[in-house]
């Protein structure tokens, strides 16, 4: 198609320019294009940051139109349209956010030079097909490769901390900042089209989900998969494969120790609603047996502080107390609920059978004091709800944790943790030491700290649609902390009505 070109409408076209243009159709006007796209800017609203940069790129009018030139359309329209039909409902995402009806529309009149059949000037289709198709491409692009919307800043800014300091950080993998800029450089490069196509994520969470979304007719189930399809776009480390390292997913109140040749899965206690478990990856370092526990200060001054003075109280749960400056073990009697809730006093619980992380804590590097741990309350995973703790996540089994973190560990070392764990012993070493030491105080110091080398990752994630680390086989489970709500808010226009 061939369409004729009127360069700000001030120059005549001789007969030999019509012959080296074809047979003229329509003109091109540069002056009533831009007056036109004028309009569209003027009414386009979005405040979605990459809606903000095509907007400010066609504002500047420094560039020639991407997908038309005098020529016609360009073949690149026609393979966009098509992948976007192709593509979207693969990937769970609404049509009308890519604009998909007003280009085909306008496409279909370019092809069949239908300008006059629908009372539309050349010089207004053409500029909003080129906007639209513009802005389908850089939507597509940024919110297939860094996700729709943004979660460190939303969850980040979700709940908001009693204390009064500010916003309480619940999101706290690392993920890439979008670049707005990328797809617009792309558009003016000879790669624009292998760029579009390689946008959406290859992780195999990402294509298992979407293979499931192929099947999946009920509706509350599909919609659970669209929000999970969207977390798996946030650019941030994950689980993958059959290497060693743990998941703990909070939605399935559960924890997964997975190495290449078996999963070993168990039941998790986590955090309230009010002190929700932190999304995050590090590696667990070491593990400690019959730890103390130090007591937050938080959980100090909300539920401790109010026993100041009785000593009973810290007598019955084993509580002592320093203060921080002077080092010294203060008499509980004399310290007063207004003392305590200072900050000035450090309050712990000893080590052994009763304390609050049971007989063996696994710690890892974090912003947030937390790890997993045993507990005292095994009657808790007997529970539907575990939601329950301060944010640490509690393990139903603890010991068989251990033996899978200190993999090739010797038999000895592992009857060393059982001894120290009031555990019966297997090796004949072992049921020699707790002869030998019957009349020892419990618990049996044979082990306090072991480290676990080499490292192992862990992954505190929030799935409510995740296939089973062992079966493969796509579960759901229930929203507890209200995220795949907050989720299907924020993309609201790139999810199906």
């Amino acid at each position: 198609m061939l369409l004729a070109s009127c360069v700000n409408g001030n120059r005549e076209y001789d007969e030999a320019d019509h012959s080296a243009f074809g047979t003229f159709v329509h003109a091109l006007d540069t002056t009533e294009q831009w007056q036109y796209l004028t309009h569209i800017l003027d009414a386009d609203s979005s405040k979605w940051e990459a809606d903000k940069v095509v907007h400010q790129y066609y504002a500047e009018r420094t560039h020639d139109p991407l997908w038309y030139a005098r020529e016609g359309v360009t073949d690149q329209a026609d393979s966009l349209l098509s992948h976007l039909q192709r593509s979207l409902p693969q990937q769970g995402l609404n049509p009308k956010a890519f604009f998909l009806s007003e280009i085909e529309s306008d496409l279909d009149i370019v092809h069949k030079l239908a300008f006059d059949s629908v009372g539309q000037s050349i010089n207004e289709v053409l500029p909003r097909l080129d906007y639209h198709l513009t802005k389908a491409y850089v939507r597509y692009t940024v919110g297939q490769r860094y996700g729709f919307i943004r979660p460190d800043k939303v969850f980040n800014r979700l709940d908001y901390k009693n204390d009064g300091t500010g916003y309480a950080r619940l999101f706290d993998y690392e993920v890439k900042a979008p670049d707005y800029q990328e797809p617009l450089r792309k558009l003016t490069s000879a790669d624009r089209m292998s760029y579009l196509l390689t946008s959406a994520p290859t992780h195999s969470l990402y294509k298992t989900l979407q293979s499931q979304l192929s099947r999946t007719k009920d509706t509350a189930d599909c919609r659970k998969i669209l929000v999970n399809l969207e977390r798996c776009r946030w650019q941030m480390v994950r689980p993958e494969g059959r290497t060693h390292h743990v998941v703990v997913n909070i939605p399935a109140l559960q924890l997964w120790a997975v190495c290449p040749d078996s999963v070993l899965p168990m039941k998790i206690c986590c955090g309230a609603v009010p002190t929700k478990t932190p999304l995050l990856n590090s590696e667990i370092s070491y593990m400690q047996v019959n730890p103390e526990w130090i007591i937050p200060p938080s959980i100090v001054k909300g539920e401790v502080a109010v026993h100041g003075g009785d000593s009973a109280y810290f007598a019955r749960n084993r509580y002592y107390i320093v203060d921080r400056q002077a080092g010294d073990t203060l008499d509980p009697k004399v310290v007063t609920s207004e003392r305590l809730r200072t900050g000035g006093l450090r309050v712990g619980q000893r080590g052994g059978a009763g304390n609050s992380l049971g007989r063996i804590v696994f710690r890892f590097a974090n912003n947030f004091g937390v790890y997993l741990h045993d507990t005292n309350n095994r009657g808790a995973f007997n529970r539907e709800k575990r939601t329950l703790s301060h944010g640490c996540v509690r393990v139903q089994k603890p010991f068989e944790l251990a033996c899978f973190l200190l993999q090739g560990a010797d038999d000895w070392t592992l009857d060393k943790i059982r001894l120290a764990m009031d555990m019966r012993p297997e090796t004949v070493r072992g049921r020699e030491y707790l002869i030998e030491h019957a009349d020892d105080p419990r618990p049996l110091r044979v082990i306090t700290y072991r480290d676990v080398l080499p490292r192992v990752p862990v992954y505190i994630i929030y799935y409510t649609a995740y296939p089973d680390p062992d079966t493969g086989l796509v579960a759901y489970w229930p929203d507890l902390y209200g995220y795949d709500r907050i989720i299907s808010r924020e993309m609201k226009a790139f999810l199906p009505e």
